[in-house]
């Protein structure tokens, strides 16, 4: 009885792992359990946006390694109605979050508008410190050229 527990568990965790939003998987060689994830999501308030993540994956491990990559772009309109209902804190507000260890940690995605100069910032980052540091990545999409443009400024 205790395998059938044991293996229920392990079919548990690796369906957390499962995403709708991956768009790739490289897997790192014959003798590893670990591969490159590729997701992709399209920012919820300002859809003109999309972006691509990657991240390890390690497939039998209760915690993946905390390294990732974003890359944004825009593959849309950036209207000014969509940068009037985002965050302009400092803090921005968190898009995405990915479960990368079944003892708190996480990858998540934050999207900050850089008003001086008119630019959305993704930052990618880890919640938890790994080897003396937390590990992030930034991408950024100037709205320049969007129907959005000057309305940063324009702000009080």
């Amino acid at each position: 009885m205790g395998a059938i527990k044991y293996v229920l568990a392990l079919s548990a965790l690796m369906l957390v792992g499962c995403n709708n939003n991956e768009v790739g998987d490289v897997s790192l060689g014959l003798f590893t359990t670990k591969d490159i994830k590729l997701d992709a999501f399209t920012d919820p308030v300002v859809t003109g946006v999309t972006c691509h993540v990657s991240s390890i994956e390690a497939n039998l491990n209760l915690s993946d390694p905390s390294d990732s990559s974003i890359s944004c772009r825009q593959t849309g309109p950036i209207t000014r109605t969509m940068l009037a209902q985002i965050d302009t804190s400092k803090n921005g507000e968190v898009l995405f979050t990915k479960s990368k260890s079944i003892f708190f940690k996480s990858m998540k995605i934050r999207r900050i508008l850089d008003t001086e100069n008119q630019t959305l910032m993704y930052l990618a980052y880890s919640t938890k410190e790994t080897s003396g540091s937390f590990k992030h990545s930034l991408s950024t999409v100037p709205l320049w050229g969007t129907e959005a443009y000057n309305l940063a400024k324009a702000k009080p």
